[in-house]
C-alpha cells in the first residue's frame, strides 16, 4: 500500500445502540482517528457507518465500534463495501 492511501467502508452496528449516544460516540472517535465520513440511526434499530481514511484508522475504529457509549450493548459489526459521497474531511451525524 501507498503512504497515504485511504480506503472506504461500511459498518452495520446491531444491538442497543440507538439512544445511547453511540452516534456522537462514534463522531467523536472517528475525529479522533483522523477518519471522514458519517453515521446514522437506521429504523431497525442498527446504526450505519461510512468510513474513509487510512486502513488502519479504519481497521481501528472498527474493533471500537464493538465497545460503543458507555450504555451501548453491541451485538454484531459487520462490515460492507461503501460507495456512499462522503464529506471532506469531517465526520458527521446524519439524522435518519
Amino acid at each position: 500500500m501507498a503512504e497515504n492511501e485511504t480506503i472506504q467502508k461500511g459498518f452495520k452496528v446491531v444491538g442497543r445502540v440507538q439512544g445511547v449516544f453511540y452516534r456522537a460516540w462514534t463522531r467523536d472517535t472517528a475525529r479522533e482517528l483522523g477518519l471522514e465520513g458519517t453515521v446514522r440511526n437506521l429504523q431497525d434499530g442498527s446504526v450505519e457507518v461510512h468510513v474513509r481514511g487510512e486502513p488502519e484508522a479504519v481497521d481501528a475504529l472498527e474493533e471500537r465500534l464493538w465497545q460503543g457509549s458507555q450504555a451501548a450493548k453491541v451485538k454484531s459489526v459487520e462490515s460492507f463495501e461503501s460507495t456512499a459521497r462522503l464529506p471532506e474531511g469531517d465526520f458527521q451525524v446524519l439524522l435518519s
